[in-house]
């Protein structure tokens, strides 16, 4: 995932979505709750290390407002931070790179705005989309649902271990197995070749964000020195 503000690239993602975080009021057009900043914060004192803001429902001030205020907190962590696909508000407001969709802005399109220091994540869904994210350059790629999750189930049935494993063995950039991810299914998508987890609800829904983000980096670093 790194290019300048890392070496190794960080074994978990940290994927915001105000639908998920129990927020009152709610994070929505017009300003974004201090719940929401208080939860990100007890994430990175946990150890997460990769954030992306992702919140489509914001409009283009209250994202931007937003996503500078993360830059800065993220930052002061050593962590990395991405916007999903809004080149312009990464660039505006110093993000270490962007995440992109399907269907969007190119990885070289996004390139082209942020620079080629820019980090550039990639979603895909099958072989097809992994292998065009790798030819197109992009730096990593969440790939899933690989378990059922709500808020992945408009992309259809889960992809499951078999197909992680497949994916993951054919393109040799990091692959963060993404769905329905928790600390108890962090063992089997390493074992099926992902090099890291993408996280929404099984932190930021959580009673304890700090207390379950420790618990799923603690079992990334298990696994991963047992290997």
């Amino acid at each position: 995932m790194s290019r300048t503000r890392t070496k190794t690239a960080p074994d978990l993602y940290l994927i915001t979505g105000g639908n998920v975080i129990p927020l009152d009021p709610p994070l929505k057009r017009g300003g974004v709750n201090e719940g929401f900043f208080d939860r990100i914060k007890s994430a990175l004192d946990a150890g997460v290390r990769a954030v992306q803001l992702r919140e489509k429902e914001l409009n283009a001030r209250d994202l931007l407002q937003t996503a500078e205020r993360l830059r800065l907190l993220t930052h002061g962590y050593g962590a990395l931070f991405f916007i999903n696909d809004r080149a312009d508000v990464a660039k505006l407001s110093g993000a270490d790179g962007v995440h992109l969709g399907q269907g969007g802005m190119s990885p070289a399109a996004a390139r082209k705005i942020l620079g080629e220091e820019a980090i550039i994540g990639v979603s895909a869904h099958n072989m097809t989309e992994a292998r065009k994210a790798k030819k197109d350059h992009a730096d990593f790629i969440t790939l899933g649902p690989v378990y059922p999750t709500p808020s992945k189930a408009h992309y259809g049935a889960p992809l499951g271990l078999k197909t992680l494993k497949k994916i993951a063995g054919l393109v040799d950039i990091p692959v963060y197995a993404i769905g329905g991810i928790n600390k108890g299914r962090v063992e089997e998508v390493i074992a099926a070749g992902a090099s890291g987890v993408a996280v929404i609800s099984a932190i930021l829904s959580a009673p304890d964000v700090r207390k379950s983000a420790e618990e799923i980096i603690a079992e990334l670093n298990r696994v991963k020195t047992s290997r």
